[in-house]
């Protein structure tokens, strides 16, 4: 395809000619058909609007196979990072009875409730978006003391309202493996 074609052109030509050679392509890489269809779609969006723009494709086929590649591995990336974390949004949990979580994340929701805002936001970061404490320092704006000051204190009084948080022998789980458990147990709540 030559820049001096108009976009509209371009794309009609190039789905006509090679649309099931970008389908087969985008199959090879997703293994359904629909997702194939799916993926080429988005990739011509993307690379044709760019087109639109005044941006010259001398290599149409080329900027819109990369497309195909770049959106795979986006989606790809976003569903692996949704696979772990898919049973923090409830979903199957296996436990002992409805009640006995009910009550757990009320008691995890109004324990976090009782930090300060700085000590809620550290323990979230923590062991909720398990970043370490200089990233929590630079998301937060805090020094790294301040941070693990704030987290120590949090520790404790979630300690303090939920019972201890340490392990009672040293085969059962890290404090922060815990920690992480009953934070996590709790669903993320949007304001």
């Amino acid at each position: 395809m030559v820049a001096v074609v108009g976009w509209e052109q371009a794309l009609a030509e190039l789905v006509a000619t090679r649309g099931p050679a970008l389908v087969g392509y985008a199959y090879l890489l997703c293994g359904d058909r629909r997702e194939a269809e799916d993926l080429v779609q988005d990739a011509l969006v993307k690379t044709f609007a760019s087109a639109r723009r005044g941006t010259a494709l001398a290599n149409t086929e080329g900027y819109v196979r990369r497309a195909v590649l770049t959106t795979y591995l986006d989606g790809f990336r976003r569903r692996r990072r949704w696979a772990a974390v898919r049973h923090l949004a409830g979903g199957e949990e296996v436990v002992a009875g409805p009640e006995a979580a009910v009550g757990d994340r009320l008691a995890v929701r109004d324990a976090l409730a009782g930090l300060s805002p700085r000590e809620r936001a550290c323990v979230v970061l923590r062991f909720y978006e398990d970043l370490t404490v200089p990233r929590i320092a630079d998301e937060l704006a805090l020094s790294e003391g301040a941070v693990k000051r704030y987290l120590s204190d949090a520790v404790r009084r979630l300690e303090a309202t939920l019972g201890p948080v340490r392990p009672p022998s040293p085969t059962a789980p890290a404090a922060d493996e815990t920690l992480v458990r009953l934070v996590t147990s709790s669903p993320r709540r949007t304001r």
